[in-house]
């Protein structure tokens, strides 16, 4: 393997964070002892274990840190009482900060259906086989970000809460772009979605797919399609989706929906990126799309293979190694198919394995297929 070294920033978080993270970075370590893999691990702390220690979310120094890294490694936040925490602070920690500074505008959520995992979805085995699709949320505008947002006081003393759904044409075109060139290494299927039957932003939205799809990608089969409705067909016939392509809202909560196809969240992986710059790497940040799960933080139980996916996608994206992703995503199979599960993902009567046990059987898996 050849390629340049990469300096890989860990920030383990809140909650089941740590817990998870930790196995992701045995799997690195891993490919960097046994494969040569070029990364420079840096660990640094992050959230609200930061600010009940040191008083912030975010130390200038990690900041410094995460725009300097070539990728980084994430776990979760805390949803910390947000009234204890001055309103500057909670800028400062935002993961919205951390995505919008370094402009992370394509997030990838893959759904691969493992046959392993037949029993822990709670869909027929005849829904879920063969599921393979991605899900492409726009990342740095939409609700999330658009403004006027907050809470104000109407003169008859009672509260209005606003938020602005608004994008810009170069916005929705680099994101188009991006799910339209990731279809053609696929099957080359897009599926657009929007709510353009009622939101002028989703109407422009798919205005411009369109327009896009007609200039440079015809030979990729694009739909359209509502949101509501695809809700609906991830749960229906979600074998039908290639590449979903759709804004930050719908983004958050379709793929979250999609986690139940594999019959749990704590199997989802997710690739922030942004685009790639004059030296030919792009920024990154790789997350399992679980939160921090405090009602089970510390006990060592969480599933800590959406961060080892999230790994997977590293490799692809950051590190430019298909072949070493490819084997991880294969250790990840193998793992599950000899028997290992963390109580998420557990048949009745199955027995289960904990956070680090998980870790153990992809490492065992990988030595195995060396």
């Amino acid at each position: 393997m050849s390629m340049n070294e990469m300096d890989v920033l860990v920030l383990p978080g809140d909650g089941v964070g740590p817990e998870v993270t930790a196995q992701a970075v045995r799997v690195l370590e891993w490919f960097a002892d046994r494969r040569k893999l070029p990364a420079t691990l840096t660990e640094r702390s992050f959230g609200g274990s930061n600010w009940q220690k040191h008083g912030t979310l975010m130390p200038d120094e990690t900041w410094e840190r995460i725009n300097s890294a070539d990728a980084i490694l994430f776990g979760s936040v805390d949803s910390l009482d947000q009234a204890k925490i001055p309103a500057e602070e909670r800028r400062k920690g935002s993961l919205l900060r951390m995505r919008k500074s370094l402009d992370l505008f394509a997030n990838l959520r893959p759904i691969k259906m493992l046959p392993a995992l037949s029993e822990a979805s709670p869909y027929k085995p005849r829904i879920t086989e063969g599921v393979d699709f991605v899900i492409i949320r726009e990342l740095t505008a939409g609700m999330y970000f658009g403004t006027p947002r907050g809470v104000e006081r109407l003169p008859d003393g009672t509260r209005r809460g606003v938020n602005t759904h608004t994008y810009t044409e170069a916005e929705i075109l680099r994101v188009a772009r991006f799910g339209f060139e990731l279809a053609r290494t696929r099957r080359n299927h897009l599926t657009s979605v929007d709510k353009g039957n009622v939101m002028e932003s989703g109407a422009m939205w798919r205005e411009i797919v369109t327009e896009l799809h007609r200039a440079e990608f015809s030979d990729v089969v694009l739909e359209h399609m509502l949101a509501d409705n695809c809700g609906m067909q991830l749960s229906r016939a979600p074998r039908r989706f290639d590449v979903i392509v759709t804004d930050n809202l719908f983004g958050d909560l379709l793929s979250d929906c999609a986690g139940a196809i594999l019959g749990s969240l704590g199997m989802l992986p997710s690739a922030s990126l942004g685009a790639i710059g004059p030296d030919g790497r792009r920024k990154a940040l790789y997350e399992p799309i679980h939160g921090s799960a405090p009602d089970i933080a510390g006990q060592g139980i969480a599933n800590p293979l959406g961060s080892i996916l999230s790994v997977v996608e590293m490799l692809r994206w950051t590190f430019g190694a298909p072949e070493e992703a490819a084997r991880l995503e294969a250790a990840v199979a193998g793992a599950l198919a000899m028997g290992a599960r963390t109580a998420d993902i557990a048949a009745p009567g199955e027995g289960t394995t904990n956070t680090a046990g998980m870790g153990d059987a992809v490492l065992q898996a990988l030595e195995a297929g060396r």
